[in-house]
């Protein structure tokens, strides 16, 4: 097996040239792998816990309270860890490292998801046959049960997928091994267990939960079976109605970009939590997506998109970077945002972007829409640096899936959330899974009224 600690400190550059991994022809279960680590993991915590429990972790401001909590450190997340400059990283690896060290499909470019959640659970790469076996167990669980195919055949077409996907998942909550063992009265020590099986549960679930969805509301209602011998992005794909091998190697890629990003996103936090409260996974999961669904969060891909038509339909496709700075700068002066680009934490050029925009210079380097984004890639920063307003000039993530998406003719805007969704699972459901082997508490900040701030500052400097 090839192990990959998170815990080590040397740079991600030893880890790829120095790095080596120890193999083995034994395959382990992720549970079971969960099981050898969870002890050392659980004591690694108590030890810094006792020595350094009493430290302070950072400064908090009253713009920070007022603002939304930016940048206050009150949370501990395991799975990955978002650096201004660097971006996004899993246990400690980059997305470059992923694509280059986590198992592929056979023939394929891209990174299996079920690699990258193994790498978020265990902190470990795991090998092609550990990832193969985690691929029949999710197929194993897929089937969902007929009282939410029901709620969703019931729903109407107008209905928004994502209230769709939050209702379905919230109906699953019925299967929860959690809340039974919950009211039970399992031992506390046992609760990650059915964490576990819950997590995997409604992973392995949400495809068939979320082509339901797409094929009720913009195709025939039909939905084909799930494929045993196939991986989790090739039977998503399937279920969805798309058979082009290069789409499906774009869901593996977007699936495993989007799975997590540290625990602040509003998704994460919320699923975080509610799960501190004991809610199970599904309930759980439910208001993660709840919160995905928000205009300032999973919906901005949309936005985006939409944008980006825009251009197109008033500037055009065959354009010069002089018509780009004027429509860049007519929507900052309407008083807009530009769509795509800035980061609450970033301060570069997003990786997620990065690998999006190498995937379709590979695959679709003349698609008229992907060359205009990659124009507007070329001289937005400027323009937004020239403007002054904003801290981050350089796109996100957002700034390029609507368009790879529309390329392989999957153009139902109103969808893309959901194909997030069921992404951010793999990240939310590893975290909290973990939240429930430490044992952590629920969670209960601290507030104070806008009275009591100005009682503690007023006549003092």
């Amino acid at each position: 097996m090839f192990r990959l600690v998170a815990r080590n400190p040397r740079p991600a550059a030893a880890l790829l040239s120095g790095a080596r991994f120890k193999s083995t022809s034994k395959v382990t279960t992720l549970k079971e792998r969960l099981q050898q680590i969870i002890p050392e993991r659980v004591a690694e915590v108590k030890e810094v816990r006792q020595k350094y429990g009493s430290r302070v972790l950072g400064e908090t401001t009253v713009d920070m309270a007022y603002g939304g909590m930016r940048g206050i450190k009150g949370l501990v997340t395991e799975t990955s860890v978002l650096d201004p400059e660097e971006g996004i990283r899993f246990r400690g690896l980059t997305i470059p490292e992923c694509q280059k060290l986590l198992p592929k499909a056979p023939g394929g470019e891209e990174p299996l998801p079920e690699g990258l959640f193994w790498l978020l659970v265990t902190g470990e790469i795991p090998t092609t046959e550990q990832v193969q076996a985690l691929s029949a167990d999710w197929a194993a669980r897929s089937m969902i049960p007929p009282h939410v195919e029901d709620i969703l055949d019931r729903c109407p077409n107008t209905l928004h997928p994502m209230s769709q996907f939050v209702l379905a998942i919230t109906a699953l909550q019925h299967e929860s091994a959690f809340a039974r063992a919950y009211q039970n009265g399992v031992p506390k020590a046992q609760y990650w267990d059915y964490a576990y099986e819950d997590a995997n549960d409604l992973i392995a679930k949400l495809p068939a939960v979320a082509a339901r969805i797409y094929r009720n509301v913009y195709k025939d209602g039909k939905v084909a079976p799930v494929d045993n011998s196939l991986d989790y992005s090739a039977n998503f794909a399937r279920m969805l109605g798309y058979t082009d091998p290069t789409f499906t190697e774009l869901m593996r890629l977007y699936l495993t970009i989007h799975s997590d990003h540290e625990g602040g996103n509003v998704s994460a936090h919320a699923t975080h939590l509610v799960g501190s409260a004991l809610s199970d996974p599904y309930l759980s999961f439910a208001a993660g997506m709840a919160g995905l669904a928000g205009p300032l969060h999973g919906l901005a891909n949309q936005e985006v998109l939409r944008w980006i038509m825009k251009v197109r339909d008033e500037v055009g496709t065959d354009v010069t970077d002089a018509d780009i700075k004027a429509y860049l700068w007519k929507t900052l002066k309407a008083g807009q945002v530009v769509p795509g680009y800035g980061h609450a934490v970033l301060r570069k050029t997003d990786p997620r972007y990065t690998c999006q925009r190498e995937f379709a210079l590979k695959h679709l380097p003349t698609d008229p829409m992907f060359q205009l984004v990659s124009q507007i890639y070329n001289v937005a920063p400027g323009v937004l640096t020239e403007h002054g307003k904003t801290k981050n000039p350089w796109p996100n993530v957002d700034a390029h899936s609507g368009v790879l998406l529309q390329h392989y003719g999957f153009k139902e805007q109103d969808f893309y959330t959901v194909l997030f969704g069921v992404s951010r699972a793999l990240g939310v459901m590893s975290g909290l899974i973990w939240d429930r082997v430490l044992g952590l508490p629920i969670e209960r900040p601290k507030s104070l009224s806008t009275a009591v701030i100005k009682k503690m500052f007023e006549g003092k400097q």
